[in-house]
């Protein structure tokens, strides 16, 4: 009878175990978070989309497949059917819906009160709601380093750049740019144009040869169109490239001296660990060097061709920006 007796006590305590512990994490495993991203271009477009799909695939080989699972639909430019496809997915009982550009913020802010307990998510930008979370690259911060290597490695004293819209994520990095290469040689000249749209890389490739043909040296742009005109710089001898989003020195080895890289899978674990906590949205989440979501990155092949005497007043920036001593200006509301 004894006997019995302790082995009931031992199976309530083990019980009572099980059943607080599992609020802990100790009993079953954590729910499976699915994410569904939308983008206007390619998982393999190099730039804007590759760098958030990358991010998310980082997140997914972290946490394990069978804690993340994320699906992906490109080529969403036309709005109709980002919208179409994105309450589709909410339907579907997604937890994250990721609409990786500026251009479905409407779409989002029109959808997301159907869904109340649907995390969206959209950038550039920084208008949230409840449930809506908007992400926002200091595209600036590394635009501005790049414009110091690129006014103290020009030959010839001018440098250009590929723009696709004058607006969001574009306008803060040519900003940046413009104010980086002052700051390295008032000298330099910066021209800039562009092609009206994100996706045009045959247009950014025309571009880009325009600007090499006004003598530019040092090329840089943004957007998924960039492509195009780093290939367009490819061509030509003693010509630079400098990227932003991800890293495109793949696309031409000889020519992309550096890049400033966006760390996405931080925002993507930021979404996650808040929506653990109850918050489903309505957070402005920033890239910056100091968080450490954004990153200066030299071609390996190509950084002993910039003086070291650049190089240090390149990294003294990035810490004076990093610490807030440095500032880089954005236009201001309603101006260029």
């Amino acid at each position: 009878m004894r006997r019995n007796r302790i082995a009931f006590v031992a199976f309530l305590a083990l019980a009572t175990l099980m059943v607080f512990g599992a609020g802990y994490g100790y009993g079953a495993p954590a729910k499976k978070i699915r994410i569904a991203m939308l983008m206007a271009s390619t998982i393999d477009d190099m730039a804007w989309s590759q760098s958030m799909y990358d991010g998310l695939k980082a997140v997914q080989k972290e946490m394990g497949a069978d804690k993340l699972e994320f699906v992906t639909s490109e080529r969403m430019g036309n709005p109709v059917d980002a919208g179409a496809a994105i309450r589709q997915y909410a339907d579907q009982g997604f937890d994250i819906i990721i609409a990786h550009g500026a251009q479905y913020q409407s779409v989002l802010m029109e959808l997301a009160p159907d869904f109340p307990k649907t995390t969206f998510a959209y950038g550039t930008g920084f208008t949230t709601a409840p449930n809506i979370f908007a992400y926002d690259p200091q595209a600036q911060e590394g635009a501005y380093l790049l414009g110091i290597v690129a006014a103290l490695m020009s030959k010839t004293g001018v440098v250009g750049i590929v723009g696709p819209v004058e607006s969001g994520d574009a306008i803060k990095y040519n900003y940046g740019f413009q104010q980086g290469v002052a700051a390295g040689s008032p000298n330099v000249k910066v021209r800039i144009a562009y092609t009206g749209s994100f996706g045009d890389i045959v247009g950014a490739g025309e571009l880009a040869k325009v600007h090499m043909d006004a003598k530019a040296d040092v090329l840089t742009g943004s957007s998924q169109q960039a492509v195009g005109a780093a290939r367009a710089v490819a061509e030509r001898a003693n010509v630079y490239w400098m990227s932003t989003d991800m890293d495109q020195a793949s696309l031409a080895p000889d020519h992309v001296l550096a890049a400033q890289v966006y760390h996405w899978e931080k925002v993507v674990k930021a979404m996650i660990d808040y929506r653990a906590q109850g918050v489903l949205g309505g957070k402005h989440l920033t890239l910056t060097f100091a968080d450490g979501t954004l990153e200066l990155r030299f071609n390996p092949k190509l950084v002993n061709r910039i003086p070291k005497a650049v190089l240090d007043r390149v990294e003294k920036a990035k810490q004076d920006i990093i610490s807030g001593r440095l500032k880089v200006e954005l236009p201001k509301p309603g101006g260029k």
